[in-house]
């Protein structure tokens, strides 16, 4: 099941996102039909934890 974060903007800049017992998955709200990219969870927690450290802040 995909789901889209409830802090998305209205602005349409949203990811939905799927978790399986073993990936998870990560596609753009407003082009589904590119498909989506799978990451294991340690790739997911290591994107996520370098989101939090302000590593892609600009």
């Amino acid at each position: 099941m995909w789901r889209k974060s409830s802090r998305s903007n209205s602005g349409g800049n949203c990811v939905e996102v799927a978790v399986t017992p073993s990936t998870v998955g990560v596609r753009d709200t407003k082009n589904r039909a590119a498909g989506h990219f799978t990451a294991s969870y340690e790739q997911w927690s290591t994107f996520v934890a370098a989101i939090k450290s302000g590593h892609y802040d600009r």
